[in-house]
């Protein structure tokens, strides 16, 4: 994150803004960031994770938890191997596979969530709380697995699919998504709609946008962002979150 970046989120956190962090990662893959921007480890700082499922203060304590359900997971891993793609889900503090042959994605999301990884059979994860699953794979073999949505389509009435990244298909129990998290947030401190601003760039930020009452596309977003947005800021390599608090929230 760039100083321009850090100084703005700084100043907005100064004028009593609450600075909330979106991501598809568990807590444990934001912490440095929370950290680095003076939020982390707090009873009245909020983080929105897994993509949605769940509500935290920035000290751990849950405020809300939607997993997925066993048998939600089973029919998942089944598509998986029907589509031949890899596949792994996530407990609050471990990543699960069923892959022997462990994909170099499930690799890099270990990285990046600082979760290690486990090999579990299906079965062996029965009493397992799995808070999201994903497809994970190169993207042309995931777009192209993807071509045919019929056997997703029909798992729609429990599960909620999100493109997070060319190569991440994310599942979450069916509703949930980072617009309907930050429903539940916003509730808790008494905030409505038109006193938030989102900001986001992939297909998870897309419901956060729609449910802002500010949505703001980064220069970099995908099409259906932008589209969804009520306005556009720089690029990830133009400070664009720092122009849109300097612009909207900063001494306004």
């Amino acid at each position: 994150m760039t100083v321009p970046v850090i100084k703005a989120i700084h100043q907005a956190k100064k004028q009593g803004v609450k600075i909330v962090i979106c991501t598809g990662r568990p807590l444990s893959g934001v912490k440095d960031l929370l950290k680095q921007l003076g939020l982390d480890d707090q009873s009245d700082q909020f983080v929105v994770s897994f993509g949605g499922a769940m509500v935290q203060k920035t000290n751990g304590e849950i405020l809300s938890e939607q997993p997925i359900s066993y048998d939600s997971y089973l029919q998942l891993e089944l598509l998986a191997r029907q589509k031949q793609l890899h596949f792994h889900a996530i407990s609050h503090d471990r990543i699960y596979t069923a892959d022997r042959d462990i994909g170099h994605y499930t690799v890099y999301e270990s990285l990046i969530a600082k979760l290690e990884i486990s090999y579990r059979t299906p079965a062996e994860l029965r009493q397992t709380r799995l808070i999201k699953a994903m497809f994970i794979d190169d993207p042309q073999r995931l777009t192209q697995a993807m071509t045919d949505w019929e056997p997703f389509r029909q798992l729609e009435d429990q599960v909620a699919f999100t493109k997070s990244s060319p190569f991440y298909l994310e599942a979450n129990a069916r509703g949930v998504n980072k617009g309907h998290a930050l429903q539940l947030l916003a509730r808790k401190l008494q905030l409505t709609e038109n006193e938030i601003m989102a900001i986001g760039d992939e297909g998870n930020d897309l419901s956060m946008i729609i449910y802002a009452g500010l949505g703001v596309a980064m220069g970099n977003a995908i099409p259906k962002v932008k589209a969804a947005a009520n306005w556009q800021t720089a690029d990830n390599d133009h400070d664009g979150v720092a122009v849109a608090l300097n612009n909207y929230v900063i001494n306004n």
